[in-house]
């Protein structure tokens, strides 16, 4: 059975860890939410294709919630000592995986291939995705401004009492894959967030779309915000 699987980070992670476990090789696909990607101290930062990958590759710090097992933050300490940013904690072994997203795009790649290659060299069996190669962007309007969301819920703390939610580049947004005649066996929801990780896929129009044509295979582990239906 073919399986795509639309996540988020930490809870549709787990579940992915889970059906990458139970199905054939190949058979499961991961599309993840890119809304909360963003670039920090140049590299470009993926949290929820970081989440699924690690999850799926058993490297996850599950006591953390994020990032990676075992651990070090000797960059981290450097960083402080030379004054930078020091609001979005990295890792050293998550480092090395934004290091290498970085060289991957600037070879080139799109976000798609430098991931499947990320993917293929943490010796992963099923694919994952980010919902598109183009920049969509979730941003808040909030009592204290817009803000992007990694600044509202890491450098704010979730603070700022959120009005609005909007995903910026969504509607001239291009799926990953192709679409056309995509038919799987089943179609998972994630037990992602499903204002800030679910809907961010659904507001591509392609991704709403295919999704509503596909309405007896799709089986929703989340309640969706009501604009999509």
């Amino acid at each position: 059975m073919n399986v795509i699987a639309l996540s988020g980070g930490v809870g549709g992670a787990k579940l992915a860890r889970g059906l990458a476990r139970i199905l054939p090789p190949g058979a499961l696909t991961v599309i993840c939410n890119t809304g909360d990607d963003f670039e920090h101290l140049g590299l470009p930062i993926s949290p929820d294709l970081d989440s699924v990958m690690y999850a799926m590759a058993g490297l996850a710090d599950e006591q953390r919630g994020w990032g990676c097992l075992n651990e070090t933050w000797s960059f981290m300490d450097a960083a402080r000592t030379l004054g930078l940013p020091d609001w979005f904690n990295l890792g050293d072994r998550d480092l090395a995986t934004h290091v290498s997203r970085r060289i991957l795009l600037d070879s080139g790649a799109t976000l798609s291939a430098a991931t499947i290659e990320l993917a293929r060299r943490f010796g992963l069996a099923q694919q994952i995705l980010p919902m598109t190669d183009d920049a969509v962007r979730t941003r808040l309007d909030t009592d204290a401004g817009t803000l992007d969301f990694q600044e509202y819920f890491v450098r704010r703390r979730s603070q700022p009492r959120v009005l609005r939610v909007h995903c910026d580049g969504a509607e001239a947004a291009r799926p990953s894959l192709s679409l056309a005649g995509l038919r799987p066996g089943l179609i998972v929801i994630c037990p992602s967030n499903p204002y800030l990780s679910i809907d961010p896929i659904l507001a591509i129009p392609a991704w709403r779309q295919w999704l509503m044509r596909e309405p007896a295979r799709a089986l929703p582990l989340v309640q969706s915000s009501p604009e999509w239906h």
